[in-house]
């Protein structure tokens, strides 16, 4: 068959799109490669030992936390039945609304010095000064560990709790007959079988532990993420941020190895096509207690503290609800995510949409290449979009200067559209997913028949497809739209001058230890987060549920009770 100049036009437009994608990491690799004095060897004998050693140290911390956390939350609420089970099975995911930079602010001021707790503390038992008593600091390595795993859980918890929804029940209940304890049937049996979904989790949530430069900045853990942050603005060095953005590359890249290989053995046997819901186990008394208890833990630890100090914090500022400030940092941060989520759903229905139309080996890598960016920390996005932009913006302005005699001055950084631009290629992914799985549900015998009728690659993909896939483009809006309100570390360093948006406002205040400044902005970002994660709560459950039951209700099995099972 024959490519259309349509075809053609799509296939093109996906190969842009996937160089744009990949320009930011070719400057970053470009400026590290290009000499810069002695900066490197400064930053090999002084800064890069230090930050690579503790970033490991915060990375191996969250990924035992956030295994731990998730793994053992998911087995309770999928395989465990007690009072409030339901709840916790979506209450669970809502610490993903809270930001890390606004989670670690929250517990600075709870747990800090002046902080009520250790106040309370003192007043209790009469201590006059913190050397009378011993406290955690919650300023470190181990504050950090902790504020992290409690917001990152929820990454490994949906994996693998979507791996032990799909275990096959037959396996289970074999293992049960053979006198399996449940601890017994849980390490020996269903651990093994959702390893890799875990894997998968553990290293989302270690990327975004690595994007981090809120949290790490309020607690002083100087990891590779703080030190190109430090080593660009407080070191004026463009070249040596960009060095040690090339050194977080490589983790990243060894994270995206660790998740490919995970999910490599997801096929692993999950049951066949008459599969059941496992049979639950039933919990009373303290064991049903203690299920309760270890599952409400993390959400009071993730969501219900910050959430309770940021409302009464914002509760004292309420005039600056309708102060300049607020309403500028609301306008610009509401703006800015909208323009880059309809434009990274727009691209992302060009990507899925010329892959449809002709699944080259080519263009398939191309696609995968552009949908790498949510690996890429901004910090590091920011260093590789700086330079090309800039350059741009200065030919643009001589050329003006020279044949006009008008300066324009810098066009695309000075507007904000490099920040639209970071924002674009750090969450493509997150858009692709979701139009790449509405597109995957559309059956290829409406393109057959549309091309017989005479449309165009064009018409087929406005007149038929769009609306088909129409709730799964609002869905993959709001999922973005969210992300690219909450991303601090490239809107800190693309940011226009004089530009606030709620994330860095939040940043701001807080680093000036003004955290009543900061409650009301991150009380706004919060309340937003919360719309996906709603979304997500109700439509993850009730998927598998509504397999499992049409599974059931073949032929040849018996009815569903109130649970989903035989």
């Amino acid at each position: 068959m024959t490519t259309s100049l349509s075809e053609r036009g799509w296939q093109f437009g996906a190969i842009a799109v996937a160089a744009l994608v990949l320009l930011p990491l070719a400057s970053i690799i470009w400026i590290a490669l290009t000499p810069t004095g002695d900066v490197w060897g400064h930053l090999l004998e002084t800064v890069l030992p230090r930050s690579l050693w503790t970033t490991v140290l915060l990375m191996a911390g969250v990924g035992l936390t956030t295994a731990a956390t998730g793994i053992g939350t998911a087995w309770l609420t999928t395989m465990c039945r007690f009072p409030g089970h339901r709840l916790m099975d979506w209450f669970l995911l809502i610490p993903l609304a809270v930001p890390t930079y606004i989670i670690a602010f929250a517990y600075v001021e709870v747990l800090d010095y002046t902080g009520p707790v250790q106040s309370a503390i003192r007043a209790l038992f009469g201590f006059k000064t913190s050397r009378d008593y011993w406290f955690p600091e919650i300023r470190s390595l181990g504050g950090a560990i902790f504020v992290m795993g409690s917001v990152l859980y929820p990454y490994v918890y949906l994996t693998t709790r979507a791996s032990f929804l799909i275990q096959s029940a037959s396996i289970l209940d074999v293992s049960r007959t053979l006198g399996a304890s449940p601890f017994r049937l849980f390490f020996r049996i269903a651990l093994p079988l959702a390893r890799p979904a875990a894997a998968v989790g553990v290293s989302l949530a270690l990327m975004e532990c690595l994007n981090d430069i809120g949290a790490v900045t309020f607690f002083g853990v100087k990891t590779l993420t703080f030190s190109v942050y430090d080593t660009w603005l407080n070191r004026s060095s463009l070249g040596g941020a960009a060095q040690l953005a090339l050194a977080m590359l490589v983790m990243v890249f060894a994270l995206l190895w660790v998740e490919r290989f995970g999910r490599r053995k997801q096929r692993f046997d999950q049951g066949s096509s008459k599969h059941r819901q496992p049979a639950r186990f039933d919990l009373t008394g303290w064991r049903a207690a203690g299920a309760f208890l270890l599952c409400f833990l993390p959400v009071l630890a993730g969501f219900i503290v910050p959430g309770l100090l940021l409302a009464d914090r914002a509760s004292r500022r309420l005039d600056d609800l309708f102060g300049d400030t607020f309403l500028s940092a609301m306008w610009n941060s509401l703006s800015l995510a909208l323009i880059a989520s309809v434009m990274t759903v727009i691209v992302s229905v060009a990507l899925a949409y010329s892959l449809r139309l002709k699944n080259v080996p080519v263009l398939r890598f191309g696609v995968r290449l552009a949908a790498i960016g949510y690996a890429i920390p901004g910090t590091v996005l920011a260093v590789g979009i700086l330079v090309p932009l800039a350059a741009l913006d200065n030919f643009v302005d001589a050329q003006m200067k020279t044949l006009f005699g008008i300066g324009t001055g810098l066009l695309l950084l000075g507007s904000g559209t490099g920040l639209i631009y970071a924002y674009m290629v750090r969450f493509l992914a997150v858009s692709y997913g979701q139009v790449e799985g509405g597109f995957g549900k559309i059956s290829p015998h409406l393109d057959m028949a549309a091309r017989t009728l005479g449309r165009t690659a064009t018409k087929t993909l406005t007149q038929i497809h769009l609306p088909i896939i129409r709730p799964v483009l609002l869905s993959a809006l709001l999922l973005t739209f969210v992300d690219c309100m909450k991303e601090l570390p490239a809107t800190i360093l693309l940011r226009p001058f004089n530009f606030e948006t709620l994330a860095t406002t939040v940043f701001e205040a807080a680093s000036r230890e003004a955290f009543e400044d900061a409650a009301l902005p991150s009380l706004a970002i919060v309340l937003v987060g919360l719309l996906p994660v709603i979304y997500l709560a109700r439509t993850s459950a009730s998927s598998f549920r509504t397999r499992i039951s049409r599974r059931e209700r073949a032929p040849g099995h018996g009815p569903l009770n109130s649970d989903g099972m035989a």
